[in-house]
């Protein structure tokens, strides 16, 4: 059947084992320093193990697997974790159900607001919890979308197109003599900041470690940052565990580009917009 399954990219596998941990189903195991799926009915497709992942080695894809099995996969985790492991899995197991469901039609619900309780609602992935801002300031309603909405009520800092990673190439002019800004596809969403904090004066690439096809995006940016003129980059990430991948990706970029000067900067974004850790 084809169905999602845990894909692991051996060449950026450096077997630290924060995966295996982070599987409540025990389908992974750390073999010959590496990463590896035992078994193809052990792993659910929920990709838990995902945001654990510090070098962006996993990834969710869709092909033709064996079915989970939970019946088998409880076996394993009882034989080999005991009792305490099989109520971690019963706990995901939990999670990923209400993830599913919430995929399905159902009547409203009540998100959860920022900064409340912790508990999943909305599947297992931390990234994935609804959550709801509590408004801080009054504000009238936003101008309706059409004719009347045209213009620009706060001007733009981007100076370049594309933005996407898929899409930029190494050499273009808008990198020359700039920081490069490796953006999370969520964080200008979650902050209106992000624009005059982060933006001006600077390039910018685009992308989602969790959603993307990553495969390309070491090589590329590591092209890009070959360009001794940049002087740094600046990671501006969500603060969901699946967003530090795109970190793991530019570290190893500027591995890839050769340079021994660059620096490396993170900045972290929750998810109602404040900034939780700057340069």
């Amino acid at each position: 059947m084809k169905r999602q399954i845990i894909r692991i990219d051996e060449a950026k596998c450096n077997g630290c084992g924060d995966c295996v941990t982070a599987c409540a189903e025990g389908a992974l195991q750390i073999v010959n320093g590496k990463a590896k799926l035992i078994r193809e009915n052990f792993c659910d497709g929920f990709g838990d193990c995902i945001g654990e992942c510090p070098t962006g080695a996993l990834t969710i894809e869709e092909r033709d697997a064996n079915e989970f099995d939970e019946e088998a996969t409880r076996r394993h985790v009882l034989q080999t974790g005991g009792k305490e492991a099989l109520e971690r899995m019963d706990r995901a197991a939990a999670q990923h159900a209400a993830k599913t469901e919430t995929s399905r039609p159902s009547p409203p619900v009540t998100p959860r607001p920022f900064g409340g309780d912790n508990s999943p609602a909305g599947g297992g992935c931390p990234g994935t919890r609804m959550r709801m801002a509590t408004a801080t300031h009054d504000a009238p309603a936003a101008t309706p979308v059409g004719r009347d909405g045209v213009g620009q009520a706060i001007p733009s800092e981007l100076r370049q197109w594309p933005v996407q990673i898929h899409l930029i190439q190494p050499g273009a002019p808008f990198f020359k003599n700039r920081d490069l800004v490796l953006l999370s596809t969520c964080a200008p969403v979650a902050s209106a900041d992000i624009h005059w904090r982060f933006l001006r004066g600077r390039g910018v690439a685009v992308g989602c470690p969790k959603l993307d096809r990553t495969e390309p995006y070491v090589e590329k940016l590591g092209a890009i940052l070959s360009d001794p003129s940049i002087p740094s980059v600046i990671v501006v990430r969500m603060s969901v565990p699946c967003c530090g991948g795109l970190t793991a990706i530019a570290r190893q970029a500027v591995q890839h580009s050769g340079r021994s000067d660059l620096e490396l900067r993170e900045v972290i974004v929750d998810v109602d917009g404040t900034i939780k850790e700057t340069p």
